[in-house]
């Protein structure tokens, strides 16, 4: 540094001391380090905001795919409800076509005759009795190797080796899949990392148990037994198929309020054990006399079928052993010993017939009712949430962590019809996914 030299106007020092430098030095110091600070400040604010957006994804993806997972039981539950009443197709079906077949060859052998049915009960009846000529042959489709029983079985084989497999597999891999959907999105966004470091931790979930499986035969509650038979009910073909004609003609002065009838009696039932059957009957009930016993009536059977799924022993009605097939009269006393009269007023049904349905029964293989998915009766009224905790390394070693929740639930688009609020189950496929809050404290 030069000497200061003194001038004469104004007196100034003609020189530079470097003081401010210093301060200024030491200024732009802080102002670096207060512009670094905020870069690495702001620069973790990024990072975690990336982060949040990325959680908030995989999140609502893990969602995304246990509402898919839940919709796609459902829809394997409601494939075991048409498959359930397509087989109760295929058994009445069965049921009508041996019935068809045996009521041909009573045509045939005269037992009753067809002009004594059309002269007592009309010309109709007459005409569909002789119109079981062209069914004649058709029970051979009914038998345990049939056309018939075929497609019966191939039903049960998509039921209890398709869609059963399937079912198992969907609800047994949730937690796998919703794990893989998670680390997927992660992994997009941070293709740097192999999912393997990702420091991510699941809060609040409630998956285990969520879902309960429940037997198809024997099981409680029986959901699924109870939207088959609501399923069932909405075909006419397969409810009763009841029908009395009655002749109009006086038989005997001694019970003139009762006549000959024409009983037409049939049913598709699902047994106790998942089991559908078939009952078919139809005869002949003519009004006898005896001076002992009063009236009574005489059955003649005319068609008969029962069609039974797996090992089923018993069927709608009681079946008794009829003392002889002829029309040709027997002794009454012989006929009564044998428990043929027992009840015949109380009876409507056709007992003679329902043996024969019994004794030519057909059987059909069968695992009855298949087993099954449901949301557990104990959880229904809440949702399927969790939560995710996720760390992630940020700059100078910083680890930023985020936290995100995410929930499948159960909405109907639009409301029940009778006003009553429908619970979560796995029969109607509405389930969705939405981000739900973050719990600090656990309600």
């Amino acid at each position: 540094m030069k000497d200061c030299v003194a001038k004469p106007e104004p007196k100034l020092l003609d020189c530079q001391s470097g003081q401010v430098l210093v301060l200024g030095m030491l200024l732009a110091g802080l102002l670096a380090l207060a512009l670094s600070r905020y870069f690495v400040v702001s620069q973790t604010a990024a990072a975690r905001s990336r982060q949040m957006h990325v959680l908030d994804a995989a999140a609502y993806s893990g969602a995304l795919v246990q509402a898919r997972a839940l919709n796609m039981l459902a829809y394997v539950n409601r494939s075991y409800v048409a498959h359930q009443v397509a087989l109760a197709h295929l058994v009445t079906l069965g049921s009508w076509a041996k019935f068809g077949g045996m009521q041909a060859s009573s045509h045939v052998r005269g037992n009753p005759p067809g002009y004594l049915i059309s002269m007592l009960f009309g010309p109709e009846h007459g005409a569909a009795y002789r119109a079981s000529l062209r069914a004649a042959g058709l029970q051979r489709h009914a038998e345990s190797h049939g056309e018939l029983a075929d497609a019966y079985a191939a039903h049960e084989k998509t039921i209890h080796q398709l869609l059963s497999a399937v079912q198992h597999g969907v609800a047994n891999g949730i937690a796998q899949a919703r794990a893989e959907a998670i680390n997927a999105v992660l992994a997009r966004n941070y293709p740097a990392y192999p999912p393997s470091q990702f420091d991510l931790s699941f809060d609040d979930d409630n998956l285990p148990g969520y879902i309960q499986a429940l037997q198809g035969n024997t099981g409680s509650p029986q959901r699924l037994r109870n939207l088959v038979m609501q399923s069932v009910g909405l075909y006419r073909f397969l409810g009763r198929r009841d029908f009395t004609a009655v002749n109009p003609w006086q038989v005997w002065p001694a019970c003139p309020h009762l006549r000959h009838q024409l009983r037409r009696r049939g049913a598709t039932l699902l047994t106790a054990q998942g089991l559908w059957q078939s009952i078919d009957t139809q005869s002949f009930h003519a009004l006898r006399f005896n001076r002992k016993v009063f009236c009574y009536y005489r059955e003649y059977p005319m068609g008969w079928a029962w069609m039974a799924a797996g090992t089923s022993r018993f069927m709608a009605g009681s079946a008794v052993r009829p003392p002889a097939d002829s029309i040709q009269a027997e002794d009454f006393w012989r006929f009564a010993s044998q428990g043929i009269t027992a009840g015949l007023f109380r009876h409507q049904g056709n007992r003679r017939a329902n043996f024969r349905a019994v004794r030519q029964r057909d059987r059909w293989a069968t695992q009855g009712l298949p087993d099954y998915y449901d949301v557990n009766s104990a959880r229904a009224a809440g949702v399927l949430r969790f939560g995710l905790t996720f760390r992630h390394p940020g700059l100078d070693g910083l680890h930023v962590h985020a936290r995100s929740a995410a929930e499948t639930f159960f909405d109907l688009p639009e409301p029940r019809k009778d006003g009553r609020a429908e619970l979560p189950n796995l029969f109607t496929p509405y389930w969705q996914a939405r981000l739900a809050p973050v719990w600090s404290v656990r309600p």
